[in-house]
């Protein structure tokens, strides 16, 4: 059976994209597993279907580099926005709605000569409530958190994902995530493993981050786990509410916003490439 997809990225955080509004996929955890691989697949940090919905615009799926499905992908939405409207698929409108495992999300869509360029998320209230992120860390701002010996100052953010933020004083370039990543990802406080924010603290405005992602390693950006810092610098004094927050990822600017009633992002969305596949 032949497939066809769409690789699409936002700040560096690649996926591929499959419109099952015209094909239908029967083992999308299979599927992400043998063509995230960059030697002997396309290579990407996962795969996101993008199907009807009874509720919204379109219903978005996301699986993992390992094949697990992720209930929510700030990145992944902002280019599912982008494929809806350059595909015509929501009659050139705005402002649209997309189905997520974490709720339905509102985006607003920027185009410029016909495609979108940026798209803005309402990605909804940061949950902070340890038992729903899910977490046994007490709810507290920069609690205790040790690790292989090591005692960290951690927020733990929900944002659709379970998210465990981390302020650095050394510079996070110089982290060996490969080696730690793992240890938070299947830390025993977290019991549906965690992704991990390593943060900067550039300015009252502006953060530089390094995330490891549960399923996927180490990505050049996270949508969610952007969120989930930014709420982490306002909750630990870093950085004032109700105001754009300017983070800086490897691949990427991403904009936030968080408010008393939900969390802004701001971010590019960008088609790299169309394909086939035989799966």
């Amino acid at each position: 059976m032949k497939l066809s997809f769409t690789k699409m990225q936002g700040c560096g955080n690649s996926y591929l994209y499959f419109n099952c509004f015209e094909q239908s996929i029967k083992n999308p955890s299979e599927l992400a597993i043998r063509l995230s691989e960059v030697h002997f697949g396309v290579g990407s940090d996962g795969i996101i279907l993008i199907c009807p919905s009874e509720v919204a615009d379109a219903k978005m799926r996301m699986f993992n580099a390992d094949g697990s499905e992720g209930k929510m992908c700030g990145n992944g939405i902002r280019c599912v926005g982008k494929y809806l409207y350059d595909y015509g698929m929501v009659d050139g409108r705005t402002e649209i709605t997309v189905e997520t495992l974490s709720g339905i999300k509102h985006l607003t869509l920027y185009p410029e000569n016909g495609k979108v360029v940026q798209v803005r998320v309402d990605m909804g209230a940061a949950i902070l409530t340890p038992s729903e992120i899910p977490c046994t860390l007490p709810q507290q701002a920069g609690t205790d958190l040790t690790v292989n010996g090591v005692t960290y100052a951690a927020t733990a953010v929900g944002m659709g994902n379970p998210h465990c933020v981390l302020f650095q004083e050394e510079d996070v370039d110089g982290l060996d995530l490969e080696k730690i990543g793992p240890d938070f990802e299947h830390h025993p406080a977290f019991p549906e493993r965690v992704n991990t924010e390593f943060i900067n603290v550039l300015g009252d405005h502006e953060l530089k981050m390094r995330v490891w992602e549960r399923g996927s390693g180490e990505t050049w950006a996270c949508g969610t786990g952007t969120c989930a810092a930014a709420v982490a610098a306002v909750l630990n004094g870093h950085c004032p509410k109700n105001e754009d927050i300017l983070v800086h990822l490897r691949g990427g600017d991403l904009t936030i916003c968080y408010t008393d009633e939900t969390v802004w992002m701001t971010g590019p969305a960008v088609t790299v490439c169309e394909g086939t596949i035989e799966s």
